[in-house]
């Protein structure tokens, strides 16, 4: 079948396609006369799973490692498991972390009254918890647009 078709068959765009046999992840397909790529489904069975695998968010070294395994029968099935575990171990960790950031945003928002006032928590918080504009002195300065924080940065890098 030729790009098309096998991008079709597989959900992977011809352009990824094309990627991953320029890097390996994918043999190069077999070329017509007229230099066309040609793929067996054997190629458009491998496309599915990367395309699986991307799924699920592994990265181009593991799903690397994963068609190898995956492709040799005398595998261990420990070493897939391995790789397994250490993708769902990662992504733990980056749970973790958003629901950080989600909750300290949260919290942020409950704190603001969100109303007419200009005092606000959560560009207080964005700029690193420095006093509020309300009771931040801004002197002029001859240099760029005139104005310089207490702090001496530039007005314009804070909430104002």
């Amino acid at each position: 079948m030729n790009i098309g078709q096998a991008s079709a068959a597989s959900g992977v765009s011809a352009k990824m396609l094309r990627y991953y046999e320029e890097i390996g992840l994918l043999p190069k397909a077999a070329r017509t006369e007229a230099g066309y790529r040609v793929y067996s489904a054997k190629d458009v069975n491998t496309l599915c799973f990367i395309r699986r695998a991307r799924d699920l968010g592994l990265s181009i070294e593991r799903i690397k490692l994963l068609v190898g395994l995956w492709q040799d029968r005398e595998r261990s099935s420990a070493d897939v498991k391995r790789v397994a575990q250490e993708h769902v171990a990662e992504l733990d960790a980056k749970i973790l972390e958003l629901t950080a950031m989600r909750d300290t945003l949260q919290e942020l928002a409950d704190a603001c009254h969100g109303d007419h006032r200009p005092d606000c928590p959560i560009l207080h918080d964005l700029e690193g918890g420095r006093p509020s504009p309300s009771r931040r002195s801004i002197v002029t300065n001859d240099v760029g647009r005139g104005e310089v924080t207490a702090a001496g940065l530039p007005a314009q890098c804070h909430a104002n």
